[in-house]
């Protein structure tokens, strides 16, 4: 009788055991909802996040379950920045280039005009003080952000008419990306930053006249090739750009540091990922547009000297104002000052 009560005790405690360790093991999932800037059909930077969440629930043996919203679905495109701050969602995909509104600096993080290509711009990132300043930025406002996207370098604009001389841009509504959008606005256009699903409506209703978004294998996509029919290169104001992932900091602070090393690891992952793919794909995109009667043009000399020239003022008006500006501008000058003998000696022209 002792032995069959014992027997029922040693049962009951094993249950209790087997029901401390589910609930224990359950607490341990981190389940998060992730809005995306870009829908999952627009080439490269719509399956990154994708990509990313895979990798990190594969390495946590599914307990960091991320999954993803496609625009509009927690909150519109581009507005992502302040939900993720106040903790509304959990995190996002996106473009640092996105968080202008909250702060112009931001704009430095994602693109620089006349910049540096992407294993400069990556250097410094890594190796310049680059992560250091985006981390304490992105601090004050409750953000934890992780370089997780690299692009090559885009096209400069898409235009109904030709574009001969920096006049013909004068009084043109234009979508425009970031600190380029500044320096358009020197020549008389006026820019509008809209999120990549609503330019298309915006062409073909006329509400802009011209528009750039991305490179030939994004664009593609997006058919802008059916109303303008005039692509201009190079992408001198945008020359690579970095793609973020944000997580409000008190969401990513209950994260193990494996877990979180997990999340870096495979962002490194998919910037090289990203980069190698958009090398690979715009000859073919370029060769498509061509045979819908596009014209693909190389902006002459003396237009990118125009534009490099404005340029010059807007960095010097944007470090007038900004103290962020005035640093990151200082920290990457001074890295690509270091970098120069190497950029013109190392690579062939």
């Amino acid at each position: 009788m002792r032995l069959n009560t014992l027997m029922k005790g040693v049962a009951a405690a094993a249950v209790a055991l087997v029901a401390v360790s589910a609930v224990g093991e359950a607490e341990a999932r981190v389940k998060m909802k992730i809005h995306s800037a870009f829908g999952r059909n627009i080439f490269v930077i719509g399956p990154g996040p994708y990509n990313v969440a895979k990798a990190v629930k594969s390495m946590s043996d599914g307990e960091v379950d991320m999954k993803i919203f496609e625009p509009g679905a927690l909150v519109p495109g581009t507005k992502y920045f302040d939900p993720v701050s106040t903790g509304s969602i959990d995190g996002a995909w996106g473009t640092p280039g996105y968080n202008v509104h909250k702060n112009f600096a931001y704009a430095f993080f994602s693109a620089v005009p006349f910049g540096p290509r992407a294993g400069e711009y990556i250097a410094w990132w890594y190796h310049g003080g680059g992560k250091e300043l985006a981390d304490e930025m992105y601090a004050r406002d409750n953000i934890k952000m992780y370089l997780c996207n690299l692009i090559a370098p885009e096209s400069s604009g898409w235009f109904r008419k030709e574009i001969k001389s920096t006049a013909d841009l004068k009084g043109l509504k234009m979508r425009f990306f970031g600190l380029g959008a500044k320096v358009m606005e020197k020549f008389g256009v006026s820019t509008q930053l809209l999120a990549g699903g609503d330019i298309y409506p915006a062409l073909e209703l006329g509400s802009i006249d011209a528009t750039e978004f991305s490179m030939p294998a994004i664009d593609k996509d997006l058919g802008f090739y059916q109303i303008a029919k005039h692509n201009y290169f190079p992408g001198w104001h945008q020359q690579s750009t970095l793609g973020e992932m944000l997580f409000n900091m008190d969401v990513h602070n209950k994260l193990s540091e494996g877990q979180q090393t997990m999340i870096e690891e495979s962002c490194k992952s998919q910037v090289v990922t990203s980069f190698a793919e958009t090398e690979a794909k715009q000859g073919a995109a370029m060769a498509f547009h061509t045979s819908k009667g596009v014209t693909t043009h190389r902006w002459p000399q003396e237009i990118l000297d125009e534009l490099e020239g404005a340029w010059k003022e807007v960095i010097v008006e944007e470090i007038k104002v900004s103290e962020d500006a005035a640093k990151i501008w200082e920290s990457m000058s001074k890295f690509r000052d270091e970098y120069k003998i190497w950029g013109e000696h190392g690579y062939l022209k």
